[in-house]
């Protein structure tokens, strides 16, 4: 139970908190595309876990990533790695799994569409 109430924090922080530390091009992208009201909060920590801890993302999860855009995931992930709190993840790393699990996302939710 208190592992949820730490993720639960860390996607408040994810989503609030890091905007008084992001830059002005982040802060602007994700207010131009409302990138923080497309994702339900299940989703939100689905996504935050399998980039910034060890998890897996579920195909439902991933629809709503992908429907979230590439801009609004990469300027939210930038956002969260210029807060202090994440200051010892390695920043490579973090963008690294933060486009693995774009592109697994990707590939899943195109397979899953029909084909014309």
């Amino acid at each position: 139970m208190a592992s949820l109430n730490v993720y639960s924090a860390l996607v408040v922080l994810f989503l609030t908190c890091g905007a008084a530390m992001a830059t002005k091009e982040n802060d602007q992208i994700i207010k131009d595309n409302n990138c923080e009201t497309k994702m339900g909060l299940p989703c939100v920590l689905e996504a935050f876990t399998s980039i910034f801890e060890t998890g897996t993302i579920s195909s439902k999860c991933c629809g709503e990533l992908v429907g979230l855009g590439k801009v609004c995931h990469s300027a939210l992930v930038k956002r969260t790695l210029e807060n202090p709190l994440f200051k010892d993840l390695s920043p490579a790393r973090i963008i690294a799994k933060s486009i693995q699990t774009w592109n697994n996302c990707l590939a899943l939710i195109d397979s899953l569409s029909p084909s014309a």
